[in-house]
């Protein structure tokens, strides 16, 4: 519903939108005002955010297109001083060259000077031996053109070898450039990259969290909003439900009526019938507790008291009316006298544990002296707990005899001090 609104935005206040949403049946159904506006404000925190991701993504690429055009700026920049250190470097050679070529012919033009004049002074000086000079000569000029054919050669190869070096240097340079340039480029391209990616990971570690904030949240207010529904059930029933003999068909219509039904429809109807079950056990348990408490004030009852005796002696109390059937009324009053029995056979047997006359040997004596046996029943004579079950005469002599044959089993009893020497042999 928030999202398919198109005249609200970051800045949007919930006391200026809120009027716009009254006609949405969406907006009627969540009932409290105040979740209403916090899953608005949590709306306006999750624009900002959207907001605020796509202002960085905006950011990050115009950031890039600048990195990208200060890289090709980079790039024009190095092309054009390679290809000017290129010009410069040959034009440098060919001057070098040039001056070299010079000096070489100037040289050679010296030399080609000195040789006349010498031999000019051997022609003087060698006159009378021209078969010999003339020889010589002709070795000299021969062994002088072998040099000059060996020079000129070493002096071409230097020559293109110089060229080659220079061609090879002005490949490789640029090559070995361009590697750097383009494993440089490679690694900035890879480290954002992984700037990109952990920005990524971050965002939805962000929203894992967020959306488990919000899962959270939802679970805490639902369970809120449940105890709050069975709070109001709970009073509703307290209210209208003081009956116990009513069964849930019958009470659900007059539960309907009431205005408070409309807080507790969120309950599922299993959830209605135990807790009205609960609710009938809890009013069954007070009114035995009345019931038994009635019992308990009447002075004449006994444990052989008849369920007819004892209902003319209550009639009129209030707490026996509230039993609409009188069958309930008996099978409680069986149920009370059948614990007062219990209770009674238990004080029995305490009884004869305060007996002092009772030891381990108290069976064997019984049954070597039947008399013993009425010995002890004359000490316990004197006691109500005894007293009470004259009615049972023979359960009652049966429990003295289990008794004794059970303390016989046992044995003697410890001494007083047993239990220290124990310890201190330990």
């Amino acid at each position: 519903m928030l999202r398919e609104r198109s005249d609200m935005d970051r800045h949007t206040r919930w006391h200026d939108i809120k009027k716009k949403f009254d006609a949405d049946p969406r907006y009627r159904a969540v009932e409290s005002s105040n979740y209403r506006e916090e899953y608005f404000q949590d709306y306006m925190r999750i624009m900002k955010e959207e907001k605020r991701k796509q202002r960085e993504q905006k950011d990050r690429e115009r950031e890039k297109e600048r990195e990208k055009e200060r890289e090709r700026d980079r790039d024009r920049d190095r092309d054009r001083d390679r290809k000017s250190d290129r010009k410069r470097g040959r034009s440098d050679r060919s001057r070098s060259r040039s001056r070299d070529r010079d000096r070489e012919r100037n040289e050679k033009d010296k030399g080609k000077d000195r040789e006349k004049e010498k031999d000019k002074e051997r022609e003087k000086d060698k006159e009378r031996e021209k078969d010999k000079d003339k020889d010589k000569r002709k070795d000299e000029e021969a062994e002088k053109d072998k040099d000059k054919e060996k020079n000129g050669d070493s002096k071409r190869k230097h020559d293109e070898s110089d060229e080659e070096g220079e061609h090879h240097d002005d490949e490789d340079g640029p090559t070995n450039s361009e590697d750097d340039e383009a494993e440089r480029l490679q690694k900035e391209r890879e480290k954002q990259l992984r700037a990109e990616q952990s920005i990524r990971e971050r965002e939805k570690e962000v929203q894992r969290t967020l959306a488990g904030h919000l899962r959270d949240r939802d679970k805490e207010r639902e369970h809120h909003k449940r105890d709050e529904a069975i709070g109001h059930f709970n009073a509703l029933l307290t209210d209208l439900v003081r009956n116990p003999d009513l069964t849930w068909k019958e009470v659900k219509r007059q539960l309907r009526k009431d205005s408070r039904w409309e807080l507790i429809e969120t309950l599922d109807r299993d959830d209605r019938e135990k807790i009205f079950n609960e609710h009938i056990d809890t009013l069954m348990k007070r009114k035995r507790e009345k019931f038994r408490e009635m019992l308990d004030e009447l002075s004449t009852l006994e444990l052989t008291s008849s369920w007819k005796d004892i209902k003319k002696l209550i009639k009129d109390d209030p707490r026996y009316l509230k039993y609409n059937n009188s069958d309930k009324c008996e099978r409680e009053f069986r149920d009370y006298i059948k614990d007062k029995t219990l209770a009674a056979k238990t004080a029995l047997r305490e009884l004869l544990l305060e007996c002092k006359l009772i030891t381990h040997k108290s069976s064997e004596i019984v049954n070597e002296n039947p008399n013993h046996l009425k010995d002890i029943q004359d000490i316990l004579k004197n006691d109500k707990r005894y007293l009470i079950l004259d009615h049972m005469e023979e359960e009652r002599i049966t429990i003295i005899v289990n008794y004794l044959e059970e303390l016989h089993k046992r044995g003697p009893p410890p001494p007083p001090t047993a239990s220290e020497s124990t310890r201190r042999n330990k």
